[in-house]
């Protein structure tokens, strides 16, 4: 498995990496990690990591290996696949074209590279239809034995933003949407709330969110975690309602939506990307950008329990299919066909 960042990145494709290796030792197959990901820590995993490896490394284990699987296209790591000819499956994970386009020549050879492969997965029906209309569709898993309900944890708040403080994520909207909803319940006392807003995340644009909660007022209500991990993460999702995801950008699937879910909180996520499929029936869209929008959708829910709970009543079925052992079995059937079909040819 070629995976370009792994363990101890937490983002989707690093989490996505290590369920899929997990599962297919899990089904008898031996599994190698090559990654440019260091890890001081040095963590054990029940399948050999290979980490920043060289040249020779690379040849070994591409000359080892039975199939070539890129848990995203990762050139730097897959090249030695022109020479051995392995079966090479590619699963698209996110946009391979940059929004500025600065780098036409590595979108070419992407190209060129998802074209020569024998199979190509694709995480949702929007990265299908813009990168590579033939790729077969397999959502994203979650890890189950982690994100999970905990019945002794008391939903004592309201509205939880998990991700990077980056631009693209929209946390501003998330504090905007807390503050109008602020206002709402000054006005409308039956709405059972008095609004309030967990931001779990690290990045760059920390300091301006603190600077635009500090401007509107919001100081007893928007509180910053930080970054959380495994248990403590899960324990903080357990204590909300709601998960706000209003990132701005085309989401290529948006795993948080899974984890979140898998906590209790009902999703209200932006229209756009894969975010649509990721929520399914069991959460509310919103018009990406839109604050307005937003709060609307939100009062919405709050006003009517049982609109509520007809969202909630579709969350379980919703999570079983993304259960990371079917996910890792619709994985495992594309991969066993490239193999198959590459021996006949």
């Amino acid at each position: 498995m070629l995976s370009n960042n792994f363990y101890p990145f937490v983002g989707g494709i690093e989490v996505n990496s290590e369920i899929l290796a997990r599962a297919f030792l899990d089904h008898n197959h031996n599994v190698c990690v090559l990654t440019w990901t260091q890890d001081p820590e040095g963590k054990d995993f029940p399948f050999q990591v290979m980490r920043n490896p060289d040249y020779a490394d690379l040849l070994k284990i591409h000359s080892w290996a039975d199939v070539v699987f890129e848990n995203n296209p990762c050139l730097r790591l897959a090249w030695p696949a022109l020479i051995f000819g392995r079966p090479s499956v590619v699963a698209l994970n996110t946009w391979i074209v940059q929004e500025n386009r600065t780098n036409k020549l590595q979108e070419k050879l992407k190209s060129f590279w998802l074209k020569r492969a024998n199979k190509v997965i694709a995480v949702s029906h929007a990265l299908r239809k813009v990168i590579f209309p033939s790729a077969i569709v397999i959502v994203n898993p979650y890890r189950k034995e982690l994100f999970k309900m905990m019945p002794e944890i008391k939903k004592t708040k309201d509205f939880v933003f998990l991700g990077r403080l980056v631009s693209d994520k929209g946390a501003d909207l998330a504090i905007k949407a807390i503050y109008q909803l602020k206002k709402a319940t000054r006005i409308e006392h039956g709405l059972g709330i008095q609004p309030n807003l967990t931001i779990i995340g690290e990045g760059e644009e920390r300091e301006k969110l603190e600077d635009l909660v500090e401007e509107l007022g919001l100081s007893n209500e928007v509180h910053f975690e930080g970054q959380l991990v495994d248990k403590d993460l899960v324990l903080c999702l357990n204590q909300h309602r709601f998960m706000i995801i209003p990132s701005v950008w085309d989401e290529p699937f948006g795993m948080v939506v899974l984890e979140g879910m898998a906590c209790g909180c009902l999703p209200i996520a932006a229209d756009a990307g894969g975010l649509p499929e990721a929520v399914g029936l069991a959460g509310i869209l919103f018009s990406r950008g839109n604050v307005n929008d937003l709060v609307s959708k939100t009062l919405q829910v709050l006003r009517d329990n049982d609109l509520e709970n007809q969202y909630r009543a579709q969350i379980q079925n919703h999570l079983n299919y993304h259960q990371s052992n079917l996910v890792a079995k619709r994985y495992l059937d594309v991969i066993e066909s490239a193999a198959s079909s590459f021996s006949k040819n």
